[in-house]
């Protein structure tokens, strides 16, 4: 497998996904917020939901859909793969020392559930009586919960020129990143075809990027949102990786507002067809500032990249980038359904094929507007997948497109 992609719209031939579980029962009304959550959504239909969408991508494709959980425990057969996680994800409670007695104790695949769900001081006393664990409580969490993980789009990105690791802003979802870039470096289907453009060799501390502000504009061109969770030296950085590489020669940098409803670029627009946008309609007039990347030399092994700043909107951009652009806004533009259907990330779609995508069956009057485009749109479900305020694209990580 290639693990390269050159368009956001190619026919979709293999996707990871995360069906939601135990983790998203560790949600309260306490600390929600904590763990980056609006609300609470309710555990058995996010999985009937999702169990749809996962079906639909399957029946509308053919499209080979992987499990992170059944990939999480395939590489966790390797127990110093599973011990270095293990000693990881203890880290922040500083219980380290406690990482073989949980290997020893656990089989590999209630690893994988306390990897993704996190464990209690409470359940881990079952197996472990004696467990001296200081000042925590019964009840406080010895390995945190990850219950972001079914946003797969965040922990990773694949470019024209290889793979992006993300590097998370928010404490609370980097594990979600060491699952993943831990599965594509160990897994067999994965390990041997891996280009890894960020984080560079030798940065302990990278500063943080993340998949959703990563948009392929072309197998030439590629976006990243400098947004509230992504930095400009990250951007830099994958700047440079990815046009030394070769295959880009341009890394548009898109400076978006710090505002919650513009949190990643992919919340601001989607790219349908290799002339068709979706957008949420207020971007196009709070995007006023890009940077452009491209390579000046390679010289002495050295690469050096220059940085323009641009007089351009990412209309201007986008329209440079992309020929006979069509952009169709959100709710057809109506102010009060855009704002609405915006919160429910109507600008997130996700693309299965050349004007085909999934939408939220909530977005009315988006879906609307996509068809009256000639675009077919498939709906899922969504009253519990949408609490966590992210939409179809977020929850998917496309892995092989066909090439366009």
């Amino acid at each position: 497998m290639n693990l390269r992609l050159n368009s956001e719209f190619g026919t979709l031939k293999a996707v990871l996904m995360h069906r939601p579980g135990k983790e998203i029962d560790r949600l309260t009304p306490y600390n929600k917020e904590f763990l980056l959550f609006d609300d609470v959504p309710y555990l058995e239909a996010l999985q009937k939901e999702h169990d749809v969408f996962s079906n639909l991508i399957k029946e509308s494709t053919g499209a080979k859909v992987y499990q992170l959980r059944e990939l999480l425990i395939r590489v966790l057969y390797d127990q110093e793969v599973l011990l270095k996680l293990l000693q990881e994800s203890l880290k922040r409670s500083g219980m380290v020392h406690l990482a073989e007695a949980i290997l020893v104790r656990y089989s590999t695949a209630e690893c994988a559930g306390i990897l993704t769900a996190g464990l209690k001081v409470h359940e881990l006393r079952k197996k472990l009586p004696n467990l001296n664990v200081g000042e925590l409580m019964e009840y406080a969490f010895v390995i945190s919960p990850c219950p972001n993980l079914y946003f797969q789009r965040d922990p990773m990105a694949l470019t024209p020129g290889g793979i992006i690791f993300s590097s998370m802003r928010m404490e609370g979802r980097q594990r979600e990143a060491d699952l993943l870039r831990t599965i594509f470096e160990n897994h067999p289907d994965f390990k041997d075809n891996i280009n890894k453009l960020y984080p560079v060799l030798g940065h302990d501390n990278p500063p943080s990027i993340e998949g959703g502000d990563i948009i392929v504009l072309s197998q030439k061109a590629v976006a990243i949102g400098n947004s509230e969770r992504t930095d400009e030296k990250a951007i830099y950085h994958a700047a440079k990786a990815m046009l030394a590489e070769g295959t880009v020669e341009r890394v548009y940098e898109v400076h978006l507002p710090q505002k919650r409803q513009f949190m990643h670029l992919d919340t601001v627009f989607t790219i349908l067809d290799e002339n068709l946008v979706l957008t949420y309609p207020d971007a196009m007039n709070a995007v006023l500032q890009t940077s452009l990347y491209t390579l000046k030399e390679i010289k002495d092994d050295k690469v050096h990249i220059k940085r323009e700043v641009l007089k351009e909107s990412l209309l201007t951009v986008l329209e440079r980038e992309i020929p006979h652009l069509e952009i169709l806004h959100t709710a057809a533009g109506n102010p009060d359904y855009a704002m609405r259907e915006q919160w429910f990330d109507g600008a997130n779609v996700f693309a299965i094929g050349p004007r085909r995508v999934i939408s939220y069956n909530r977005n009315v009057h988006t879906n609307r507007a996509l068809r009256q485009m000639g675009v077919e749109v498939l709906e899922i479900p969504s009253s519990e997948l949408s609490r966590g305020l992210g939409g179809p694209r977020c929850m998917t990580m496309p892995i092989s497109r066909s090439r366009v």
